[in-house]
């Protein structure tokens, strides 16, 4: 899949405004109430001797994966699944994107799509859906479609990565070449962010830390449809498979790493 390039320092989704002359009307931004109960970071604690096992972060090794922000997700005018939070976590993308590709670190926005190869090759998704739910699916996210391009408000840069996904993990067979571009870049942690928390974020989230990345959720750079499901799937996650850090704590982590490998 080919991607157009933009002139050296602009962002890319700059290109997909003009299709969406009205993208905010209506658009409430909210933000998620995060709440991981003290009983939980004790027994993170327990488990691996300190809250934060990646608490240092090495930005030549790392890679910001950011899962899904497009209009299919975030647009009420497009959107088949439009997350209420979505919008609200973009200047954290946006921050982290800027910090870690000041480190060295290498940034990758991950586009969502259906087409009739992965329908058919994922055909159980087509059966659990109504015909009316699969219809907008399509509609949304096929490639070329307003709801398949990325959110105007992100700042894609020259030198980014656009990776094209058809499951909900990045990781799983027939999902991407996501493994193949961080190898090839020696990477081996992972930042992730983006929509829906409990379901592409969390499912990618978890195959990397299976393929042995270290893994982290910012915790609030991800949203779902709801506060209740948000913190779920943090707290599944921060328990048995990775860390869970705010952007706060991420970019301190990234910014000391890069001052240690200058010394």
């Amino acid at each position: 899949m080919q991607c157009r390039q933009p002139a050296a320092g602009q962002p890319r989704a700059g290109a997909h405004r003009a299709l969406h002359p009205h993208r905010r009307a209506g658009l409430r931004v909210m933000r998620h109430v995060i709440d991981i109960p003290p009983e939980i970071v004790a027994r993170v604690v327990k488990r691996c001797g300190t809250p934060h096992p990646f608490a240092t972060l090495d930005p030549a090794r790392t890679a910001l994966l950011v899962v899904d922000m497009q209009y299919g997700y975030i647009s009420l005018e497009v959107g088949h699944s439009c997350v209420p939070t979505a919008a609200g976590i973009v200047p954290a993308i946006n921050s982290l994107a800027a910090t870690l590709r000041d480190a060295g670190g290498m940034v990758c926005w991950i586009q969502n799509a259906s087409d009739e190869k992965s329908r058919i090759e994922w055909s159980v998704l087509e059966e659990q859906a109504s015909p009316e739910r699969r219809a907008a699916r399509i509609r949304s996210i096929s490639p070329g479609t307003p709801g398949h391009a990325f959110w105007d408000g992100l700042d894609i840069r020259e030198g980014d990565e656009i990776v094209p996904k058809f499951r909900y993990s990045c990781f799983i067979r027939g999902a991407s070449d996501l493994e193949d571009r961080l190898r090839a870049r020696g990477i081996d942690t992972v930042l992730v962010t983006g929509t829906l928390t409990n379901v592409c974020c969390e499912s990618t989230a978890r195959d990397a830390m299976m393929l042995n990345f270290r893994t982290i959720m910012v915790s609030d750079a991800n949203a779902a449809m709801t506060d209740a499901e948000h913190n779920a799937s943090l707290i599944n996650f921060y328990l048995s498979f990775g860390d869970v850090q705010s952007t706060a704590e991420v970019e301190a982590a990234l910014k000391a790493g890069k001052a240690a490998r200058a010394a």
